[in-house]
């Protein structure tokens, strides 16, 4: 249960027993033992994940104090010598609370339980009901708050939200981003995100809104910067989509063939580009009978064949081409039977290849 006393200290301070601090630090020391041992055991990860965690750390959900409410909440009101009016409020749909002594419901989803508190108070002295009053407010029942991660994550799913989070420790909690993904993120709000937005709970202003709420944020900027103004807040009803970039393939006599994620530009890929990426052909390839495979419903196979002379453009005698998301570039060895390769084995070799990200 989550609890908010409002002017608490106008309500005295609890008694503390004397053996209360020596357990805290008792506690506190054993848990920094268990922390350092847990952190020497785990392997080292990727230099990427390893930012992102480290961005996360400033990223941690808020307090309970700060549990946002949202509709269909039972709140457990308290109002100190007010018994009349200390009982339960169910949240409406609309994200009101009506308390029949008020005039007008309150607005409550989207605040916080110190702010709805504050309102409540503010109305009561308003209307002349309560001279001083003083509020406890807590969540009796919630409905399930969560936060759904989709895309080009490690670990895509829902995961339980109680309060307001941001994108950083939601994409630590799916463990990083996947080899293909793309530069950017998608959030799109929830009920309670937009009536927080609304209340002006969300200072940051980072990524670009749209009138419907929907959020864009450059995951490469954030991840590399970890400036904290480009970390938007999460709320619970909230979902995020991080698209998958697109990726050109590049197979055959080439140093280190593989996939390689393609830049957000309006640019594009070029054939150079990605054989670079690739680390130049290798010394045995047939560079003049390079071919691309690009996906096409009305081939044969699906694909369809545009040959593309990789040795007139080496050496500036030919136009570079510019390929598209999931096209294959494929470079023939005339050592073996590898020139012989079917669009089929092509695309076989494709498939398997190792995701490159730059």
């Amino acid at each position: 249960m989550f609890t908010n006393a409002n002017h608490a200290r106008n309500l005295g301070k609890a008694r503390r027993s004397p053996l209360a601090i020596p357990l805290v630090l008792l506690l506190s020391a054993t848990a920094t033992c268990a922390c350092a041992q847990e952190q020497t055991s785990n392997p080292a990860q990727s230099s990427r994940d390893a930012q992102l965690s480290t961005n996360a750390k400033a990223a941690a959900p808020a307090p309970a104090e700060d549990y946002l409410i949202g509709p269909d909440d039972v709140l457990n009101v308290y109002i100190l010598d007010v018994p009349e009016l200390s009982r339960t409020y169910r949240v409406s749909a609309t994200g009101t609370v009506t308390l029949p002594i008020l005039a007008q419901p309150l607005t409550a989803a989207g605040l916080t339980l110190s702010q709805f508190s504050d309102h409540l108070a503010a109305e009561l002295k308003a209307q002349g009901l309560v001279s001083d009053p003083h509020i406890t407010l807590s969540i009796d029942q919630s409905r399930l708050h969560s936060v759904a991660i989709a895309g080009a994550v490690k670990r895509p799913q829902i995961y339980s939200v109680l309060s307001q989070t941001t994108l950083l420790d939601v994409l630590s909690q799916a463990e990083g981003l996947a080899d293909d993904a793309g530069s950017t993120a998608i959030i799109s709000r929830g009920d309670i995100g937009m009536r927080a937005v609304q209340a002006g709970n969300n200072p940051q202003n980072a990524g670009q809104s749209q009138p419907d709420g929907t959020v864009t944020v450059d995951l490469k900027k954030l991840i590399e910067s970890g400036d904290p103004t480009l970390n938007p807040a999460i709320y619970p009803g909230d979902r995020i989509t991080v698209p998958r970039a697109g990726v050109v393939y590049v197979v055959g006599a080439v140093n280190r063939p593989g996939g390689f994620t393609m830049r957000s530009s309006t640019y594009g890929m070029t054939v150079l580009q990605a054989v670079a990426l690739a680390e130049n052909p290798k010394g045995t390839a047939k560079t003049n009978q390079t071919v691309i495979l690009r996906s096409d419903p009305t081939a044969p196979d699906g694909r369809k064949r545009i040959p593309v002379d990789l040795k007139a453009i080496l050496r500036g005698k030919d136009k570079d081409t510019l390929l598209q998301a999931e096209d294959i570039l494929f470079v023939p060895d005339s050592a073996g039977k590898e020139a012989l390769r079917t669009t089929e084995s092509v695309v076989l070799a494709s498939t398997g290849a190792f995701i490159y990200r730059f």
